[in-house]
């Protein structure tokens, strides 16, 4: 095919590349339930090999052990590697678009479904970050995108008439009040229902930015 890409080049670059996914997909999913039942220290690379039904040195061409626990974290709370920001993921997913009076109880939804996914994860990054660097700068990079994300909720609720006096105290109160930290200590440590746990959230950020329900 003169001046044009052969077709069948074209098809096994492609194939490669969803097969380089998929083994990623895979590999970073082996590395989260690993993170998840025994911590970051005690996990190695060859652990993370055999639950992935890879090579060893598959697993240290996909990642190093610091990118594939931040990279496990963000797939679990967010269902999306990278730095995007909260309104780009499945997590609020369509959210914009409902009406004033559901926006927030969906976006609250949102975040309670993420954090049950991601909580474990997170408390096993927090650790992690004590003794290993890249962790630690990866774990700065995640909280700026938080204040971020909620720095832009604050602002996105005070267009739909939530009273905001202070929106860099409301940004910061919601970060705390919405992290995968809060979850973690009222339903896995001290027992709440999913629905205790909405239903505070939604008293907690109506004190914070005025009640919008």
């Amino acid at each position: 095919m003169a001046g044009g890409e052969n077709p069948s080049r074209a098809y096994r670059s492609t194939l490669r590349e969803r097969q380089a996914r998929e083994t990623r997909r895979r590999v970073v999913h082996a590395a989260g339930a690993l993170f998840s039942r025994h911590g970051f220290q005690t996990t190695t690379m060859a652990a993370i090999a055999r639950e992935a039904g890879v090579s060893t040195e598959t697993v240290k061409a996909t990642a190093s052990k610091a990118e594939l626990l931040v990279a496990a974290f963000e797939l679990a709370f967010a269902e999306a590697e990278g730095e995007h920001t909260l309104a780009d993921t499945p997590v609020v997913e369509g959210i914009a678009e409902l009406p004033a009076a559901a926006f927030l109880p969906a976006v609250l939804e949102g975040i309670a479904t993420a954090n049950a996914r991601g909580h474990a994860l997170w408390t096993v990054v927090l650790g992690a970050a004590l003794s290993d660097e890249g962790v630690d700068v990866a774990l700065r990079r995640i909280l700026r995108r938080r204040h971020d994300d909620y720095a832009r909720l604050v602002a996105e609720l005070a267009a739909r008439g939530a009273h905001v006096d202070d929106p860099a105290r409301a940004a910061a109160e919601l970060s705390f009040l919405l992290s995968p930290e809060g979850y973690q200590q009222l339903v896995e440590q001290s027992g709440w229902t999913r629905a205790q746990y909405v239903s505070w959230l939604a008293d907690s950020v109506a004190r914070v930015i005025g009640d919008t329900r």
